[in-house]
């Protein structure tokens, strides 16, 4: 069953043609001009457009042309009289599919509307494609060489070719979604749909109708078919993240589409196959949610044939630098970071530090660093105030400076390496490296004079 738009502004054939495509189990919607075509190409997903070439109020050539820009996949078949024909001809150079001429045979216009239809669903497909490995960077993004990492990769490698529904658990920013889409795009459905939907997003008039779909009519403002997250999906992988969000009544209906593999759309009486595998991740503990009754226990075991925890990045440090660096590449390879490396003492705080956020946070703060860094090695004063002032650096610290010796010698050391520092990144310029210590510049002079640190800078 497809949905198609048909406009023309002779009212008869809208009649004539709507009862046609009725018949053979089509969805039809009609309008007299171009405009209102337009509308509903935007508000609906339409399978095929059959229009009229010659119209008073938009002319077919400017409505297929419009039409290209608001849903390039659809495919056109343009209705013309006898002496239009070159005009058809040339529309057809512009996009559409076919033409076919008036007064037509129907079985001729229904074998037209097949094959256009198909190609629309073949290009959808191929866009569809496209977009899924499009997506497949990111799971170049799922590094690591701890212990539980591997033991997360060796989860995936276990599940990918499976149908099995999947728990994916972990803290907020911690890579569910990376998980999820290495499961898909590492197995045989890696061709098909990869949907994310986050269920704590859905709001609760609409959640039914967003999952499920709804038909015409359905509801107040239902004026078109909606095809739904799981029909969307067919033959591809539906990712519900922060499941544990989900209304109880919904909770239900997504039991029973697990049990059943079919959906049946708001408004309609008709169940719908479809073949989708479902992934879903939480940063709750769904067990505790299950004793205090936000979540059914039915479900939390038919989402859990297998589980996935992934482990927060504070319990990984040795991943740490191995994720920054696959960050700062991907920045290089997006073009303006060549060059970009981080000192050692970056990777050392980068270790320590504790990483709240997690990776979301690691990721977000290598790209603040490398975009503030005036130097090809980017230091830990280039990354954001809260991860430098959180503490985490004093550890640092703990392990470069000298231990029993007396404080005034201790800072003294400090004071060097401070200056030598800011030299450095000043080339040599004293006025420059005092702004950077935001001390003056005879200060810096008079401190350089003193015995045991750098002699004058020529500069």
């Amino acid at each position: 069953m497809a949905t198609i738009l048909v406009v023309d502004d002779e009212k008869n054939y809208l009649w004539m043609l709507g009862e046609l495509f009725q018949n053979e189990g089509h969805e039809v919607l009609t309008c007299e001009k171009g405009s209102e075509a337009l509308t509903l190409l935007r508000d609906s997903q339409v399978d095929l457009l059959l229009t009229d070439l010659r119209m008073a109020e938009m002319d077919g050539m400017v409505l297929l042309a419009r039409a290209r820009e608001i849903a390039p996949a659809v495919s056109s078949i343009i209705m013309t009289a006898y002496g239009t024909i070159e005009r058809a001809v040339e529309a057809m150079r512009l996009g559409a599919y076919d033409f076919i001429v008036k007064p037509f045979n129907n079985a001729d216009l229904l074998r037209a509307a097949a094959k256009a239809i198909e190609r629309t669903l073949l290009v959808r497909e191929n866009l569809r494609l496209s977009q899924s490995l499009a997506h497949q960077h990111h799971f170049d993004q799922l590094v690591g060489k701890s212990a539980a990492m591997q033991t997360v990769f060796d989860k995936i490698k276990r599940v990918t070719d499976s149908k099995s529904t999947v728990l994916i658990t972990g803290e907020s920013g911690s890579g569910k979604e990376l998980v999820a889409h290495a499961i898909h795009f590492k197995g045989p459905r890696c061709g098909r749909p990869f949907l994310p939907v986050n269920c704590s997003a859905l709001t609760d008039t609409l959640a039914e109708s967003e999952l499920f779909g709804h038909e015409r009519g359905a509801f107040t403002g239902a004026n078109v078919r909606h095809l739904g997250f799981f029909e969307q999906a067919n033959g591809g992988t539906l990712f519900l993240d922060e499941v544990g969000e989900l209304p109880m009544n919904l909770q239900a209906k997504l039991l029973r589409v697990l049990d059943k593999q079919e959906i049946r759309r708001v408004g309609s009486e008709k169940v719908v196959a479809v073949d989708v595998r479902i992934l879903a991740a939480t940063n709750h503990d769904l067990k505790t949610q299950v004793k205090a009754g936000r979540f059914r226990e039915d479900l939390f075991f038919r989402l859990n044939v297998v589980r996935i925890d992934v482990p927060p990045l504070r319990d990984r440090p040795e991943d740490i630098p191995l994720l920054a660096e696959a960050y700062l590449q991907e920045l290089v390879k997006e073009g303006g970071m060549s060059g970009k490396r981080f000192s050692p003492a970056t990777i050392d705080i980068l270790t320590r530090y504790r990483w709240p956020g997690n990776v979301r946070e690691l990721q977000n703060a290598v790209a603040h660093a490398a975009l503030m860094a005036k130097t090809e090695e980017i230091l830990p004063d280039d990354f954001p105030l809260e991860l430098v002032a959180s503490g985490e650096w004093l550890t640092a610290l703990d392990r470069i400076l000298p231990h029993d010796v007396p404080l005034d010698s201790t800072l003294k050391a400090v004071e060097r390496h401070m200056i030598i520092r800011a030299l450095s990144r000043a080339n040599g310029v004293q006025a420059k490296a005092a702004e950077l210590l935001k001390i003056s510049r005879s200060l810096l002079q008079y401190k350089l004079k003193l015995p045991g640190n750098l002699p004058d800078s020529p500069r």
